[in-house]
């Protein structure tokens, strides 16, 4: 009984390796492509976040803080403070906001770490294969 691979020539190993290499290339390509189209659609996302909370800061201090600096005033509290802690307050909202925006817009969670491992999977299979021959 003989396997089939002992009776194939050198010049049909090295195409039948050549074609393997060749559809994993091609396949860790399209994982790489599937992964960074699924970051840019964060990448959106995150844009989004930004935009929202500009608009929420600017809609915010422009409705809501005069209002609310009049409530402390008539509360008793000086107009300079009111003021003041009013725009403290959506400050920090903003702020936060725009740091989880900025946060997931980071290059280290857009990479395709995904296909970085397959790659390196491969690689380490193919070696593994060449060094047990």
């Amino acid at each position: 009984m003989s396997d089939d691979r002992t009776n194939k020539s050198a010049g049909t190993l090295l195409s039948d390796a050549l074609n393997n290499v060749s559809g994993l290339v091609s396949n860790e390509v399209d994982l790489a492509r599937a992964e960074v189209s699924e970051n840019v659609n964060k990448a959106g996302v995150a844009v989004g976040l930004i935009g929202g909370a500009a608009i929420i800061a600017l809609v915010a201090l422009n409705v809501l803080a005069a209002a609310l600096v009049a409530a402390l005033t008539e509360a008793g509290l000086d107009a300079g403070w009111a003021a003041l802690i009013i725009g403290a307050l959506l400050g920090a909202a903003a702020y936060a906001l725009m740091s989880k925006g900025l946060n997931d817009l980071k290059l280290s969670s857009l990479a395709p770490t995904r296909t970085v491992k397959n790659v390196q999977r491969d690689a380490a299979a193919v070696k593994e294969s060449y060094d047990d021959k």
